[in-house]
């Protein structure tokens, strides 16, 4: 790239809660390659047992959310001694039964050495998880995540990540990996370095692989004594694997509202930090977590179609079951000098936005962007130049392949969990599927926290919402017992047909009997109103 094209590129690119705080010292962390210094806070939602969820927030704006259920919970890196039960050279690849309803897809290349045949008992790691109709995709090729290293078990290689770009850093670590291996170099293991790793010292790496192995040894005399088909293996909690992956010396702060979780993640910080760890919240507001930091309308944006940018300009983003389509308009941005320039601002502009949006959304597979077009050809290496840049920092591996003849440019991102438009919301029942409304269990988890704010503002015995009956039968059946008892309220919910999917209303608080007779009324003018309470109530 000529000096010019890069002095181009610069030139157009011209408390309401209340805390408990556990005070840190000073940290050696390992800084992410390629990103600005940023401040990063992780933002934990642990509150409610059945959704755990986590914000990482950077200058400010939301980066990166996770989202775990407590019955869709995140399989990628359980391990299983699984069965197989039929084996299909036509498509080169077999099913294994794990035991929890749904055979997984193993392919063969990922069974070399194997002999795969019915009923054969062998030991699998989920690589991807189960999505849409899909079954998981597993490998009997196991990997083991640390701080610093990944261990191989029964592989031969030592290798560095590729996000670690200083040659005379990578020859040291590769150099270490090699000694730790030792005599496993003759099969017992494999070690790959993390982009963690970068500036560690040997002896960390070295506790990090000795863990790692009593680790794999337990999962080896565990698989020999069960039958198959079996879970021997479950990864970290979601916050404990956000903690390990995204840990980095930027992050200045965590803060956490769950108390138990809080005790938890304060136990194994310093382990997983390896120097000296951020500074650690628990936060205790009465305004629900993500609200007070501004996360909830972060979320609320990051699920629609349209994004505006600073300029004016806007980004439309379309999802098909194949690719995600992303097309780029100038909107209300009319630039300051000609035409050309103000194309080109746009798309550099757009290019930061959509690494970020990608990233944020958890967009994964095929991603084709319609950018403005330009006529010349400096400017589009300008933009090339960009999308290179801003997907840097990214850790899922993305992949920029120039701009095609009719003026696309196409980007492959790794698809490392579900997007969190899949998360979040489901087909809509009313239109068969054309649109998207929230799932029943984000309405709910909304619900949930709405009413332990209004259970913190007052001393009210009983509260009455009305909301949709759908929204309000799934919530009778699902969680009503479990909310009295958290919140220490009888909660009533009234089924009103005419109400929008996830609308919903406080309609009445106070005393008990006041609540009842309320109810009362209501089911007098309406008899189509259905009430969900306990039996106790």
């Amino acid at each position: 790239m000529s000096e010019n094209t890069e002095a181009r590129i610069e030139e157009t690119e011209a408390h309401n809660g209340l805390f408990l705080r556990k005070k840190t010292r000073g940290r050696d962390l390992a800084a992410s390659p390629g990103s600005a210094a940023k401040d990063r806070k992780i933002i934990a939602n642990c509150l409610d047992p059945e959704e755990t969820r986590v914000a990482i927030v950077e200058d400010g704006r939301l980066a990166d959310l996770f989202v775990e259920r407590m019955w869709e919970r995140q399989k990628a890196g359980e391990i299983y001694k699984a069965r197989v039960e039929s084996v299909l050279p036509g498509i080169h690849a077999s099913f294994v039964n794990l035991g929890d309803g749904r055979n997984a897809f193993l392919y063969l290349n990922d069974a070399r050495g194997l002999d795969l045949q019915p009923n054969k008992e062998l030991l699998v790691q989920v690589t991807k998880t189960a999505r849409k109709n899909k079954g998981a995709r597993v490998t009997s090729r196991i990997s083991l995540p640390g701080r610093y290293v990944v261990l191989v078990p029964g592989g031969q290689e030592s290798g560095v990540s590729k996000r670690i770009v200083d040659e005379n850093e990578r020859k040291r670590l590769k150099a270490i990996a090699r000694d730790l291996r030792g005599d496993a170099a003759s099969g017992g293991y494999g070690i790959i370095v993390r982009t963690a790793a970068e500036g560690v010292d040997e002896e960390s790496l070295a506790h990090d692989v000795e863990t790692l192995l009593t680790l794999w040894r337990e999962i080896e005399h565990t698989g020999r004594n069960q039958t198959a088909p079996c879970l021997l293996y479950r990864d970290l909690g979601l916050l404990g694997r956000v903690l390990r992956d995204e840990l980095t010396e930027q992050v200045s702060e965590i803060i956490v509202d769950g108390p138990e979780e809080f005790e938890n993640v304060r136990g194994h910080l310093s382990n997983l930090c390896g120097g000296e760890p951020p500074e650690l919240t628990l936060y205790k507001g009465a305004v629900p977590l993500f609200e007070y930091y501004g996360v909830e309308k972060e979320i609320d944006a990051a699920l629609e179609r349209k994004v505006w940018l600073k300029s004016g300009a806007y980004l439309i983003i379309e999802h098909t079951e194949a690719l995600t389509v992303i097309d780029v308009n100038t909107g209300k941005f009319i630039g300051k000098t000609d035409l050309r320039h103000t194309v080109l601002e746009t798309n550099l502009e757009a290019a930061s936005e959509i690494a970020r949006q990608l990233r944020l959304r958890a967009i994964g597979g095929i991603v084709v962007i319609d950018f403005i077009d330009m006529d010349f050809e400096e400017d589009r290496v300008l933009l090339l130049k960009k999308l290179d840049d801003v997907f840097q920092p990214d850790r899922y591996r993305a992949r920029v392949f120039g701009v095609s003849q009719l003026g696309l440019v196409e980007i492959t991102r790794k698809r490392a969990r579900p997007d969190i438009r899949s998360t979040l919301t489901r087909s809509c029942p009313c239109c068969g599927g054309g649109g998207s409304v929230f799932r029943e269990d984000t309405v709910a988890m909304t619900i949930k926290r709405f009413l332990r704010k209004v259970s913190y503002a007052n001393r009210a015995e009983a509260i009455l919402l009305e909301t949709n009956d759908v929204i309000a039968q799934y919530i009778g059946e699902t969680y009503l017992s479990l909310w009295e008892v958290e919140l220490g309220r009888k909660i009533c919910i009234a089924a009103v047909p005419e109400f929008a999917w996830n609308k919903f209303r406080l309609d009445t608080q106070g005393g008990i009997e006041q609540v009842e007779r309320r109810i009362e009324l209501m089911e007098k003018r309406e008899a189509r109103i259905v009430v969900y309470r306990t039996s106790s109530s």
